[in-house]
C-alpha cells in the first residue's frame, strides 16, 4: 500500500489552482449583452458577445448591459393644456443602449432617468398646445417628443428610437361639450351648404332666364330683319309692277289703267271686309265693272309673259267703259 506524500498533495493543489485561475480568467458573454470590466474599481474595457479573457482576481465584471432595444411604459399623468384643459396622458418609450460604459457610469438608474425625462417633456410639449391641437396632431407630438428626449439622453450612451402617446383622455364633461360643439359645427356646415346650393340654383336659374331673353331678343331681331327684307322686296315688286303699268299706259294700253284701278278697287274692298265693326257690306257697283277690270289684268299678263297683243285694244287710246254706249 502506497502512501500519499506531501509532494503529491502539492501537485494536486497546484492543478486545482491552475484550473481555478483558468476558469476565473475566461468569460463568456451572451449575444445581445455587453459586460464592463473594472480593475481595482476603475473601468478598463467592455467585453463583447463571445469568449473573452480577463486577468483573474484583478479584473472583474462591473455591469452587464442589455444592448437590445427595450420598451418602457410611461404611466398616466395629468397635463394642463395652453387653454387650461386638463387631460390624462400615457405612452411608451423605446430605447437602445449604444455605449455600455456610458450607460453604466454616466447615469444612476438608467430606466428611472429615461422615464422621468420622458414624462417631463410630455408635460412641456403638450402643455404648449391647445386641446384641439393635442387631439388632432398626435404624430407631431410624437416627433417633437422623440427629438427632445433623444437629444437629452445622448450623453448617457442610449438612443431613443421611438416615443408613442397611447391615450389622451379629456374629462367627461369636456368630452360632452366637444360633442355638442361638433354637432353644432356640422349643423352649421349643413346650413351653409344648403344656402350655397340655393344660391347656386338661383344663379343658374337667372343665367337661364338671361340666356332665354337673349335668344328671344335675337329671334325678334332676326324676325324684324326678315320682315323688313320681305317688305323691301314687296315694295320693289310693287314698284316694278307700277313701272310696268306706267309703261303700258304710256304705250296706249287701256287695259293697264283697268288693272291699276281694279287692283286698288280690290284692296279697298278687302279692307272694308276686314273691318271689325263691319256687319253689312253694300256694293252699289256693277259687277261687270269688276269683271272688266279683272279681264284687263288678264290681258296685261298675257302680253307680258307671252308677247301677245292684248285683246280689246282700241286705236286712238280710247278707254272703254263698263256701261253700255250712250246715244
Amino acid at each position: 500500500m502506497e502512501f500519499v506524500t506531501g509532494f503529491d498533495i502539492a501537485i494536486i493543489v497546484l492543478l486545482l489552482l491552475v484550473i481555478l485561475v483558468f476558469v476565473a480568467g475566461v468569460k463568456t458573454v451572451s449575444q445581445g449583452y455587453n459586460y464592463t470590466i473594472e480593475r481595482f474599481g476603475k473601468y478598463t474595457r467592455t467585453l463583447s458577445p463571445g469568449l473573452n479573457l480577463i486577468v483573474p482576481f484583478i479584473d472583474r465584471i462591473g455591469t452587464k448591459m442589455n444592448m437590445m432595444e427595450q420598451v418602457l411604459d410611461v404611466p398616466s399623468q395629468e397635463v394642463i393644456t395652453r387653454d387650461n384643459a386638463t387631460v390624462e396622458v400615457d405612452g411608451v418609450t423605446f430605447y437602445q443602449i449604444i455605449n455600455a460604459a456610458r450607460a453604466a457610469y454616466e447615469v444612476l438608474g438608467l430606466e428611472n432617468a429615461i422615464l422621468n425625462l420622458t414624462m417631463t417633456n410630455i408635460r412641456t410639449v403638450m402643455g404648449s398646445m391647445d386641446l384641439d391641437q393635442l387631439l388632432s396632431n398626435r404624430d407631431e407630438i410624437n416627433a417633437q417628443l422623440l427629438r427632445v428626449v433623444d437629444a437629452a439622453a445622448e450623453p448617457w450612451g442610449i438612443k431613443i428610437t421611438r416615443i408613442e402617446i397611447k391615450d389622451i383622455n379629456p374629462p367627461r364633461d369636456l368630452v360632452e361639450a366637444m360633442g355638442r360643439q361638433m354637432k353644432a359645427e356640422r349643423e352649421k356646415r349643413a346650413a351653409i351648404l344648403e344656402a350655397e346650393g340655393k344660391r347656386q340654383s338661383e344663379i343658374l336659374k337667372a343665367e337661364g332666364q338671361k340666356q332665354s331673353q337673349i335668344l328671344e331678343a335675337e329671334g325678334r331681331r332676326e324676325a324684324a330683319f326678315r320682315d323688313a327684307e320681305a317688305r323691301e322686296r314687296g315694295a320693289e315688286a310693287e314698284a316694278k309692277a307700277t313701272q310696268m303699268v306706267s309703261e303700258a299706259i304710256a304705250a296706249g294700253d287701256v287695259q293697264a289703267i283697268n288693272y291699276f284701278v281694279a287692283n286698288r278697287y280690290v284692296e279697298a274692298l278687302e279692307a272694308m271686309a276686314k273691318s271689325p265693326n263691319q256687319k253689312t257690306l253694300m256694293l252699289p257697283i256693277e259687277a261687270t265693272s269688276i269683271l272688266g277690270a279683272l279681264g284687263g289684268i288678264g290681258e296685261i299678263a298675257r302680253e307680258t309673259f307671252h308677247g301677245e297683243a292684248p285683246v280689246g285694244r282700241r286705236p286712238g287710246g280710247r278707254v272703254p267703259t263698263t256701261r253700255g254706249n250712250e246715244d
